[in-house]
């Protein structure tokens, strides 16, 4: 669970400094930085699992996926910083496995890493560059000390259910040694000298090459952020039967859904053989998929034993079956996410983008509540019952903003600063008043109210609009809907022409 996280020097993210609880609700308009903060997430979790360069790579540019690493790096004109910083509070696993398969125990589940990478660009030749490590470390929180950084509200049984261990020193460390920066790894349960590398080669970074042998927590934290995903679901992907032998976990683009759904089924089946009888976990789905759309009776998995393919099928309350080759892009989008909401091993950070694309406005609260209901139960310990699940949402639109509660919202815009002499627009992430965050970062203005009234009103006549009114212009213009007699007394933001 990412409980904080603090940027510098990332695209146009910084000094930047949020605090995150189990849902979170990012609202801005385009270009404000609502999507670089999840591609700094993305970032660190791909720093989890791949090399620095393709880590780098992966990352969404302006232009699209490009080769030349700059575009990582904060720009004020024609000049790029030369280097970033980016640190996470987090809560992570108490167990889990290695790559080798051993098992790992944390000493301490709560962790504050930081890394600071530099650019190791050079405009005279014509390979992208590359980036280095200046700085890498990942320290403990003392559980004395987790109710003061984890601010949200939340029972004190569900923080002693996720915040364990006792640990005395790092897990991970930067020193200079004889003019040259060295990367410790201290061994965790023996007195062994710590594992020594020589920053300025390493390709990737340490926390993403330990085992459960050497540092066991150091691995932990590792697979916390590598759970981190972005997901994005594609309709076509979600349309896809699966094999047989497909995986049966939830891909981030909608993938495998029917094998996940199968997996499911029979799990809840302990082991008997599947028969027309009844599943909860198919009556749970089918009840929470007739809250959207409401000509709904039952879900199945239709499994072809001659083409070894598993299909997903919904059958109306007429009886008639329909594939989900034929299901429209919102409803099967909002599927996948009920899926995953009832499958016991997905845990982790989900970061989803424009939840209300493909959604009646009427069924945008549906959406939201199963969003919220994905996220961990913080009044209620960490269990089978209630994974450790964390949801963060980006939207410009109205219709959700004005449905989340209001200590869930950060309200993303662009403010004029002056950086080494010169002006720069840079991201800014602030809260409403009289919410958790205000007491978190009391430094910190909240969010002004005038800058909630698009979301609240969102069909305010612009004032170069009122300014046609009578023009030639806009006397050829239709009519638009706004503009009905009939509907003005209901839009409550409109404003007559002067």
């Amino acid at each position: 669970m990412l409980t904080r996280l603090k940027v510098s020097g990332f695209k146009n993210l910084v000094d930047v400094d949020v605090c995150f609880g189990p849902f979170t609700c990012v609202a801005g308009a385009n270009g404000t930085g609502k999507s670089n903060l999840f591609d700094a997430i993305q970032f660190l979790s791909r720093l989890a699992d791949n090399t620095l360069l393709n880590a780098a790579l992966s990352v969404r540019s302006e232009g699209g996926r490009t080769a030349d690493l700059r575009h990582l790096f904060h720009r004020v004109g024609d000049r790029f910083a030369d280097q970033m910083t980016l640190e996470v509070e987090m809560i992570i696993p108490p167990t889990g496995i290695d790559d080798l398969g051993q098992p790992a125990e944390a000493s301490i589940t709560f962790l504050r890493y930081r890394l600071t990478l530099g650019s190791k660009m050079d405009d005279d030749l014509p390979d992208p560059g590359g980036l280095e490590i200046l700085h890498e470390e990942l320290s403990h929180i003392n559980v004395g000390d987790a109710a003061r950084h984890l601010r949200f509200p939340h029972k004190g049984a569900w923080r002693r259910s996720v915040v364990r261990g006792r640990r005395v020193g790092e897990f991970i460390s930067t020193q200079e040694k004889e003019g040259k920066r060295i990367v410790k790894l201290h061994q965790e349960g023996t007195s062994g000298r710590p594992r020594e590398y020589l920053a300025t080669t390493l390709p990737r970074t340490v926390l993403s090459s330990a085992n459960a042998i050497e540092s066991p927590t150091t691995l932990l934290a590792r697979r916390e952020m590598q759970s981190w995903r972005m997901l994005q679901l594609e309709p076509s992907a979600l349309r896809e039967p699966d094999d047989f032998t497909a995986r049966a976990r939830l891909g981030v683009d909608g993938a495998h859904m029917p094998a996940t759904l199968n997996y499911l089924v029979r799990a809840g089946q302990n082991g008997a053989p599947p028969g027309e009888a009844a599943s909860p976990v198919l009556d749970d789905l089918a009840a929470r998929l007739s809250e959207l759309v409401k000509d709904v009776r039952k879900i199945r998995v239709d499994r072809d034993d001659r083409r070894q393919l598993l299909t997903l099928e919904l059958t109306d309350r007429s009886g008639t079956p329909l594939p989900a080759r034929s299901l429209s892009d919102g409803t099967l989008r909002f599927l996948a996410l009920a899926v995953l909401s009832l499958d016991p091993r997905e845990e982790g950070l989900i970061c989803l983008e424009e939840p209300e694309n493909g959604i009646h406005p009427e069924r945008i609260p549906v959406m939201l509540q199963l969003l919220q209901e994905i996220a961990v139960d913080v009044e209620s310990e960490v269990g089978v019952d209630n994974p450790l699940r964390q949801v963060i949402v980006n939207t410009h639109s109205p219709a959700v903003v004005s449905q989340v509660s209001d200590d869930a919202i950060l309200v993303s815009e662009t403010q004029e600063v002056i950086i080494d002499g010169q002006p720069a627009r840079t991201a800014s992430f602030r809260w409403l008043a009289d919410t958790w965050r205000c007491e978190a970062a009391p430094e910190t203005a909240p969010v002004a109210r005038g800058k909630l009234l698009a979301y609240l009103n969102p069909v305010t006549l612009p004032v170069f609009a009122q300014e046609m009114e009578g023009t030639a212009a806009s006397r050829r213009r239709p009519r638009r809907l706004v503009d009905r007699p009939d509907l003005q007394p209901y839009l409550t933001g409109f404003h007559q022409p002067a």
